[in-house]
This record gives structure tokens, sequence and C-alpha cells, in this order.
């Protein structure tokens, strides 16, 4: 029993390795950020639903609770996980996500590119993970609740997201207060690697948003590890 076992775990990893080489697995993330003010947000709104798709049925909305984990091994840059469960849907699964170090600060990267382009993985989990990755040494380093709104354009996922800190360490409207003035909006495009042609898709898109909001490739390097996305 314990032999199948094992030959079934080693045939998905080698499955998992050969589909990554062939660029079947969208694991690659491209990523703009910017920042509105409250004061200018429904401008924003609206201004998106003219620009994406969906006009008549409008952006979904979220209400999110997200746990940022990490864990150090022998390696110089921690490894980032990330736990987000929604709180209007209690009964879905909690989406575990991987997050790579940017490659413009690992420098692998072309400083030119007009994006941000980092590993991203994500995955479905039952609401056991935050336990299972307590046990394994990880380490909560934050937690926050978001808020907002979900746009598409083709395969561009627009957020516009209101951040709010727990101040009691409960995920309820009670326990929270803003962390700022101001909506956090990222535009990004999940996808296999080498397709740096979408950064200039994002780029486009970006154009037409401003002057209501700059987005831009962010600069990790300027920032604590704990304002680190």
């Amino acid at each position: 029993m314990s032999q199948d076992w094992g030959g079934t775990v080693n045939t998905a990893i080698d499955n998992l390795t050969s589909a990554l080489r062939s660029n079947i697995i969208p694991n690659q993330e491209y990523l703009l950020q910017g920042s509105v003010l409250d004061s200018a947000v429904e401008i924003l709104l609206h201004r998106l639903r003219g620009l994406c798709d969906n006009v008549d049925s409008g952006p979904e909305t979220f209400h999110d609770h997200e746990m940022c984990f990490s864990i150090r091994g022998n390696q110089t840059q921690p490894l980032l996980l990330r736990v987000r469960r929604a709180l209007d849907f209690p009964d879905m699964p909690y989406q575990l996500r991987y997050i790579g170090q940017p490659e413009m600060e690992m420098g692998v990267g072309d400083k030119a590119r007009p994006t941000i382009v980092r590993s991203s993985i994500d995955v479905a989990c039952s609401c056991t993970v935050v336990e299972f990755l307590t046990e394994m040494g990880c380490r909560m380093d934050f937690e926050y609740i978001s808020r907002g709104y979900m746009f598409r354009k083709g395969r561009m996922k627009i957020l516009v997201s209101k951040i709010f800190k727990m101040s009691q360490g409960k995920p309820s409207d009670s326990g929270v207060e803003p962390i700022s003035q101001s909506y956090l909006v990222e535009l990004s495009i999940l996808a296999p690697g080498g397709q740096d042609v979408i950064g200039e898709d994002m780029k486009a898109f970006a154009e037409q948003l401003k002057p209501l909001v700059q987005l831009e490739k962010i600069d990790y390097k300027r920032l604590p590890l704990s304002m680190a996305p």
C-alpha cells in the first residue's frame, strides 16, 4: 500500500515538473499596483465599468480575510505564503498562495519590463491549512481584511480594494479599521512563463486609467518585509 502511494506521489511530482517545463501551468504573475483616494474611487469604478467586460452585470464584490506567513530556511529570502478566506462565503475552500520574489529584484529580470514578474501558485485547501503551516514552522507576519471590487478585461484582473487592519484579532466589521484614506488598485495577469508581451497589454490598459490612478512597478527593496505584497 505504501509503495503504491509513493509511486502515485512520484508520478504526480513528475507530471507537475513536466507541465512547468512545458509552460502549461500559469505560474507567473504580471503585476502593476497603485492607489486612489476614497474621494475619487467612484469615478474610477465608473471608468472601469466602461472599459471592462460584463458591463451589464457589473463587477464582482469580495470581502476576504488574508493571513501572511513566512518561513526562513537556508535561503537568503524567506518563503512567503498567504492564506485567504472569503468572509461572505464561509463554506468555500481556503486559498493557499505561494508568492516568489519579483524577478526584477533578484537581478534575473529586465528592468525595462513594464510590470513586476514573480512566481505565483494558488491551490484550494481546507480550513486546517493555518494549523498545518504553524506546525511546519511558519510564522504569521500580519493579517488584514480586504473588501472591494473585481473587474475583468480579457485575461486581465483588476482589483480595487479597501484594506482594513484587525484591531482585536477578529475579522468582524466592528473590529477593523481602514489603514488609509485610499483604495489599493492592482492589475494582474496569471500566465505561464515567457510571455512578456503581456506586460505591454497591461501598460496600455493602465494608460486608460490615468490620471485617476498611476499603476506602476513597486520597488520592494525600498519597503520593509511586512509591507511587501
